[in-house]
Parts: C-alpha cells; sequence; structure tokens
C-alpha cells in the first residue's frame, strides 16, 4: 500500500487532522510546523522574534541563537505532544521525530546570507537555517512497517551535525520525494491556493508551476513556500501533490478526494 506525507500548518486545528487519521497507521507521514507556538513561546521567554527579507524579497524567520532554542522547545515540547495526544485519543499509534532523530533530515546552513534591512543590503551571520540537502528514511519506513504514524518535524542536522531550522512545508516535499510517496497533502488555513488571497471563493482547482523561476506572483508568504515545496515535490516524482483546507471536519480524506487545490508543473 502506498504513503501519504500530509504537512499540517501550526494554525491547522489538530483534532480533525488526527482524528481523519484513524485506520491509516503504517500508511502516513505527518510532518508539522508551529508557529503560533513559536511565537507565544519566544514572547513568553523575551526572544525577540525577527523576520530576514532576501534581496528577491523572500521572508523567513531570523533563527539567532536564542531563537533556534525556542523553534527546537516550541515544535518537540508543545506542538509535537498536543499531536501525540489527538492522534492517541484517536486510537492512532504515532512516535514523535525531528529530522535529528536517526539522521533523518540533513541539511546545509549558509554561514553568511544576505539580507535587506532598512532599505540596506546587510549580511547576516548568524542564522542557523538552511536548506535540506538530503532525507535517510529508514527510520520512517521502520516506524511505518510496525504500523506507527512518524509525526516529524524541524530541526534538521547541519554538516556538522548541529541542528538547523528549515522550512517544514519542504522538509514534508523531501520527505515524500524519498520515501516513494504516493501523495503529498499540505494543509492549511485557507481552502487551498487562491487567485485572489483576500477572496476564498476565487479557489483554483489546478495550478500549474514552472519548472523554475518565480512561483505564481499571487502567492506570498506562507502560501508561497507551500508552492516551491510542492514544486519540489513533484520534481523529484510525488505523483500527486495538493494544497487544501486543514479546517474542514474530515481534512486529509476531503484532500484526497479532491478538494483544494491540484499542482502540477508545466
Amino acid at each position: 500500500m502506498g504513503v501519504t506525507v500530509v504537512k499540517c500548518g501550526g494554525a491547522v486545528p489538530a483534532g480533525p487532522v488526527c482524528a481523519d487519521l484513524a485506520g491509516r497507521a503504517g500508511e502516513v507521514v505527518l510532518v508539522h510546523g508551529g508557529a503560533p507556538e513559536i511565537e507565544r513561546l519566544s514572547a513568553e521567554l523575551g526572544v525577540a522574534s525577527r523576520t530576514l527579507v532576501s534581496p528577491s524579497g523572500v521572508t523567513s524567520r531570523h533563527t539567532d541563537p536564542a531563537m533556534l532554542d525556542v523553534v527546537t522547545l516550541a515544535l518537540t515540547g508543545r506542538a509535537k505532544p498536543r499531536l501525540l495526544r489527538a492522534l492517541a485519543g484517536s486510537g492512532v499509534p504515532a512516535v514523535g521525530l525531528t529530522g535529528l532523530d536517526g539522521g533523518l533530515l540533513r541539511a546545509r546552513r549558509k554561514p553568511a546570507q544576505r539580507a535587506v534591512r532598512d532599505g540596506r543590503t546587510v549580511i547576516v551571520r548568524d542564522d542557523h537555517s538552511g536548506r535540506i540537502t538530503g532525507v535517510r528514511p529508514r527510520v520512517l519506513r521502520v516506524l511505518l512497517d510496525g504500523g506507527f504514524v512518524p509525526v516529524v518535524s524541524p530541526p534538521a542536522a547541519g554538516e556538522d551535525g548541529a541542528p538547523v531550522n528549515v522550512d517544514a512545508d519542504r522538509a514534508a516535499a523531501a520527505i515524500a520525494a524519498a520515501l516513494g510517496a504516493d501523495r503529498l497533502v499540505l494543509l492549511t488555513c485557507a481552502p487551498g491556493v487562491l487567485r485572489d488571497a483576500s477572496d476564498p471563493g476565487s479557489l483554483l482547482a489546478r495550478c500549474t508551476l514552472p519548472r523554475e523561476g518565480a512561483v505564481p506572483h499571487a502567492a506570498s508568504g506562507g502560501m508561497h513556500r507551500k508552492l516551491i515545496a510542492a514544486r519540489e515535490a513533484l520534481l523529484a516524482g510525488v505523483p500527486r501533490v495538493s494544497v487544501s483546507d486543514g479546517r474542514v471536519p474530515r481534512p486529509v480524506t476531503a484532500a484526497l478526494g479532491g478538494a483544494g487545490t491540484t499542482l502540477e508543473i508545466s
């Protein structure tokens, strides 16, 4: 039986997603982020939450050493246990992992990167985020074969073994490709990809992505990253990728049935 990788955004209600995985143990890998938990914990600990803007306009979280601790604590100590409790409550056997476990996710951290600050381009050297360079899926296969749902989040392991923050959508895409998954489902707090971000009625049933270059200009923020992740998954051989609403009663079943937006490569 094929594998489905589901990415659940931090703002997506955990209960309906986890309940919908009942009966799917051994068939699904659940990847999650946790932006709301990260923001709450950073405020509680007094760690400044900052954003980096690249010269091309792409935004990302500035993950200095203090923020890296916040990200790791928020994902592993708050977001993941909430998902594991919800899964257990629905009778779904699950195991929580980060990209550090079993060498699951490997990443390359940029020791320096350019960012735009107050209209000037500056060099940032204390950012501990990076891009995934490899996936070792053995631990996932062992858990799937044992009838479990692996629940995965950043960080990944850098080239020196130190934690590196990575984008959870792109991590899900890389995991789907490494597993030879049949489907990648990206659940979000929108009906899918919208032609007009301010109009929920402008849902695109299908969205075609270019093989390289910029993704559709109407997408910004989190949706922009999802489209990049979708393209990476499709180019790596994942046959079906969709972005769908995680707020509906049975979000995974709905997505697998065609709800949301199906992504394609031009």
